[in-house]
């Protein structure tokens, strides 16, 4: 017989999240997750890449940091301030940047410094999820601020930012993701920027800027930076090469002023981000990166027309939902009638994986008709056939569409 297994039980934090569960591999119909177009990664590209950049500085592995510092690999980093004064309007040096293990990294380090249980942090009242179960961990009180049209309302920030300062309460930073919202899609504005700046300055709050998805505007021009905007400081920026390059590249980067930036360095003890990772980004993205983006659009609008044409076939009108200005999903609305909380339990087990709303809110209860679909890894093929089958496990669970998905074919 086995060995009776170490019980860990009594050992274990109070505070933990729930136990995993194992993995057993994708559903058929996988429309969860960062994932990105399979046909897209650059393959080719990055072999070569990383052909030429070991065979000229490979033996710098045998150093922590690659000869270039706990910032990260020099070279990516000039390619990143450059890439961020073309795209976004920054004006920063490589000194300035700091190469992260993705984009979450750098949500988790700026928590690490700024929050302690019990602060209070504003968010978009629709924002990403990880960014939600993150503040929720560490303790720290979420206010969330209605979004429109054009992203973080600026009355909605300023009303709770004022009936806060009334409570004698100082948020700790505003968190937005201005391009490409998540997982509205929305693209703020620069008149809305300089309102929620303006609004930053007057009540004394930092501004934390997500902005992951920014390189994946459908038109290519985007909006400068909340960073770009402002000139003292009060802005920490986050972006991401997951989504353009590929997600398994966990490589990300803050950039942020010295006084802050020493203080995240003081934590960031992980002897630094993949550099191999860095080594081969660095070297593939200084010819290659705005023409391979160009493309990924190109690919990304083509399955979302496919996502919204398999919508309308299958739900017609139940199904509400704008057309996104760029990125990897659709933010859905069902009719009131429907909870997708349940609808993805359900629909999980026919194979289809969504992310139901509440997810994605801060007010859970508000999120009960909404899903997201991430359209980016599926084929086409796929994609078709996984909304017929969702649409099929919402009209046995909840009659809507008012008819099968055979029916609408």
């Amino acid at each position: 017989m086995p060995a009776k297994l170490f019980d860990y039980a009594e050992l274990l934090r109070p505070d933990l999240p729930p136990a995993a569960v194992k993995w057993t591999g994708f559903p058929k119909y996988n429309f969860v997750g960062g994932h990105n177009d399979a046909d897209s990664v650059p393959v080719e590209g990055l072999i070569a890449a990383a052909t030429r950049v070991l065979k000229r500085e490979g033996s710098s592995l045998s150093m922590y940091g690659l000869h270039s510092g706990p910032l990260g690999y020099r070279p990516l980093r000039e390619f990143i301030a450059r890439k961020l004064g073309a795209d976004a309007g920054i004006t920063c040096s490589p000194d300035e940047v700091l190469i992260t293990s993705g984009s979450l990294q750098g949500l988790d380090l700026v928590n690490q410094v700024l929050l302690s249980p019990g602060d209070t942090v504003i968010v978009e009242q629709m924002t990403y999820g990880g960014a939600i179960t993150r503040l929720k961990r560490l303790g720290v009180n979420i206010v969330g601020v209605e979004l429109d049209q054009d992203g973080l309302s600026s009355i909605g920030l300023k009303a709770a930012l004022e009936g806060l300062k009334g409570h004698g309460i100082k948020p700790k930073y505003i968190y937005t993701i201005p391009t490409v919202q998540n997982p509205t899609a929305t693209v703020m504005s620069e008149t809305r920027r300089a309102e929620i700046l303006s609004l930053s300055a007057e009540y004394g709050v930092p501004i934390f800027e997500d902005e992951c998805y920014s390189d994946l505007v459908w038109e290519g021009a985007r909006p400068r930076a909340l960073y770009a905007m402002s000139d003292d400081d009060r802005v920490v920026h986050i972006g991401s090469f997951s989504k353009s390059i590929a997600p398994a590249l966990r490589i990300g980067y803050l950039v942020a002023g010295w006084p802050l930036m020493s203080r995240i360095l003081g934590i960031k003890s992980d002897g630094g981000s993949s550099a191999i990772d860095q080594m081969v980004l660095a070297e593939y993205c200084r010819d290659h990166f705005d023409s391979h983006v160009r493309a990924l659009r190109k690919t990304l609008r083509r399955k979302l027309d496919v996502m919204i044409d398999a919508l309308r076939t299958q739900f017609g009108e139940a199904a509400m939902f704008d057309d996104p200005a760029g990125g990897i999903f659709l933010w859905v609305t069902l009719p009131a009638s429907v909870d997708t909380t349940r609808l993805t339990q359900t629909a999980l087990q026919s194979g289809v994986a969504i992310n139901p709303g509440a997810e994605w809110m801060t007010d859970t209860s508000a999120g009960q008709t909404r899903l997201r679909l991430c359209f980016a890894h599926p084929t086409e093929h796929v994609i078709r056939e996984g909304v017929a089958r969702l649409a099929e496990v919402c009209h046995r669970e909840f009659a809507v569409p008012a008819r099968g998905a055979r029916e609408h074919r």
